[in-house]
C-alpha cells in the first residue's frame, strides 16, 4: 500500500469499529494490486452517522463499508439504494458516485452465494429444502442469495416467530417458499433438508455454544456457519464429525469485500489461497 496526494480512500464505518478484519483485507488487495489508496477504520457514533457518511465525498473518499450498529440506518441517508439491499433491508457498501451523491448496496448475499459455490461445488438448489437458523439481517442475507440461485423451500428456525414471520413475508416469492420454524423443531425441519446454515451469533466468541442435533440431516446436505471467530465452531466440528460438507464463516467475509474494491479502486480482486492464509492468522490470534 502506498500513500501519495492522489490516494484513494476508502474505509468502514462502526460503532465500535476496531474488531473488524476489513482494513486487514482491503489492505492485503491494496499491496497485491500495488494501487496508491488506503482503507481504514472510521469510529462513527449512531447519532453521527448521517454526518460522516455526507463527509465522504467532501474529504475525497470514494466511499465505504457499514457495519454494526449502521447498516439499517443507512438506508435514509444515502440518495439511491439498488434493489438488493432494499430487499435485504440493510445496506453494507457506499460509493461515491462522481457527482458526490452516495449510492447503496449490499454485498453480503454475493459474499454468501460465492463462498457456497467455492467451498461446496456440489450443492445444488434442487437438493432439498434449506434450514436457515436466525432471523436477522444475515439471515436475510443469506435468504436472498439462495432464493435468488432457485432454492424453492426455505425453512427459518427462530426463538422469536413474529420476527421471522415478517422476515419470510419481506422475502417469500412465488419461486420460494418460506416457512417459519421454533427452536423446538429444529430436529424436525432438518428432515430431507439439502443444506443448513447458521446465520446467528451463536458460537461466536463471548456468545453462547450453538449445539445441534445432526442425526436427521441428510450426510449429503453441507453445513455452513456464518460466523468466522472461531473458524472451527461446535456447530462446524459436530457436523465434520458426522461426515457433513462444512463451509466456514471466513469465504463470506472475505468474498463479500471484492464488489466494494472494485468500485472503490477499479481493480478486480480474488480470493486466493495466500489471501486466506493471511486473514487465518489474525484471526487465531483473537481466539
Amino acid at each position: 500500500m502506498k500513500i501519495t496526494g492522489r490516494t484513494h480512500l476508502a474505509g468502514i464505518i462502526g460503532w465500535p469499529v476496531s474488531h473488524s478484519r476489513s482494513p486487514l483485507l482491503h489492505g492485503f488487495w491494496l499491496d497485491e494490486t500495488g494501487i496508491d489508496g488506503a482503507y481504514v477504520p472510521l469510529p462513527v457514533k449512531p447519532d453521527h452517522l448521517e454526518r460522516a457518511l455526507r463527509a465522504l465525498p467532501v474529504l475525497g473518499f470514494r466511499g465505504c463499508n457499514l457495519t454494526v450498529p449502521h447498516k439499517q440506518a443507512a438506508l435514509a441517508v444515502v440518495d439511491r439504494v439498488d434493489l438488493l439491499a432494499r430487499r435485504i433491508g440493510a445496506i453494507n457498501t457506499v460509493v461515491v458516485a462522481p457527482d458526490g451523491s452516495l449510492e447503496g448496496t449490499n454485498t453480503d448475499a454475493f459474499g454468501f452465494r460465492e463462498s457456497l459455490r467455492e467451498a461446496a461445488p456440489h450443492w445444488q438448489p434442487s437438493s432439498g429444502p434449506v434450514v436457515i437458523l436466525g432471523a436477522g439481517g444475515a439471515a436475510r442475507a443469506v435468504i436472498v442469495a439462495l432464493g435468488d440461485a432457485g432454492a424453492e423451500e426455505i425453512r427459518i428456525v427462530n426463538r422469536t416467530l413474529d420476527r421471522a414471520a415478517a422476515v419470510a413475508a419481506d422475502l417469500a416469492t412465488p419461486q420460494t417458499r418460506i416457512t417459519i420454524h421454533s427452536w423446538e423443531e429444529v430436529s424436525t425441519v432438518q428432515y430431507q433438508a439439502g443444506l443448513l446454515v447458521n446465520a446467528t451469533s451463536l458460537g461466536m466468541v463471548g456468545e453462547p455454544p450453538l449445539t445441534l442435533d445432526l442425526l436427521s440431516l441428510p450426510l449429503s446436505a453441507p453445513v455452513v456457519d456464518i460466523v468466522y471467530v472461531p473458524l472451527e465452531t461446535e456447530l462446524l466440528a459436530a457436523a465434520r464429525r458426522s461426515g457433513h460438507p462444512v463451509v466456514d464463516g471466513l469465504g463470506m467475509l472475505l468474498h463479500q469485500g471484492r464488489p466494494g474494491f472494485e468500485a472503490w479502486f477499479g481493480a478486480s480482486v480474488q480470493v486466493t489461497d495466500r489471501l486466506r492464509t493471511a486473514m487465518l492468522a489474525t484471526l487465531a490470534s483473537a481466539r
